[in-house]
Parts: C-alpha cells; sequence; structure tokens
C-alpha cells in the first residue's frame, strides 16, 4: 500500500509556536478558533511529549508546538508583526574623506 498527501494548492503543513503572550494560552482546542481557519492540528509537542491527534479539550501552553495542516495563508497570517526597526542614521566624519586619484 502506497500512502500520499496530497496537497491542494494554498494548503501545506506548517509549526506553529504558541509563545506565552499568544491569544491561544490558556484555551482549548477547540476555543482556539484553528478549526473555523480551516487549519488541523496534527501533533501537539509539549516539552518531551508529543500528543498525536490531540482532542479539542487538550488546554494550550506556553511553548507548545503544534504542527498543522491547513491553509498557508491563515497559518502566515497567526506569525506577530516584527517591530520596525529605526533607520541608523551614519553621523559624517569631521574630517573631509581623502580623494584618490
Amino acid at each position: 500500500m502506497r500512502e500520499r498527501l496530497s496537497v491542494s494548492t494554498g494548503y501545506g503543513v506548517a509549526e506553529i509556536v504558541v509563545h506565552g503572550d499568544a491569544d491561544l494560552v490558556g484555551k482549548t482546542l477547540g476555543e482556539s478558533g484553528l478549526r473555523d481557519l480551516d487549519i488541523t492540528v496534527l501533533t501537539l509537542h509539549r516539552g518531551t511529549t508529543v500528543i498525536a491527534n490531540p482532542f479539542n479539550r487538550h488546554v494550550l501552553e506556553p511553548d507548545d508546538r503544534l504542527l498543522c495542516f491547513g491553509k498557508l495563508e491563515e497559518m502566515r497570517s497567526m506569525i506577530p508583526a516584527r517591530p520596525k526597526r529605526r533607520a541608523r542614521i551614519k553621523k559624517l566624519p569631521k574630517q573631509p574623506l581623502p580623494i584618490d586619484s
């Protein structure tokens, strides 16, 4: 028997890390809204424990890693925006740079 993972356009597998300040912390998988976003949690990694096909009653904790299958666009939208970095302004030297001829 040969098994294949057939993927539709726009769907794929990704790992989502639940950071300590995430809205998901303290919610069950059922309350998380992932299913509503067409995201299925395949495994939940918590420390050294791996929970395959976790139930909706599993409560999410900080640093949980979720291996998910679903809409890639939805999973990308869960990545927090990076803070904008201020552009570095370099000070000009006090003396002009020599011109090489």
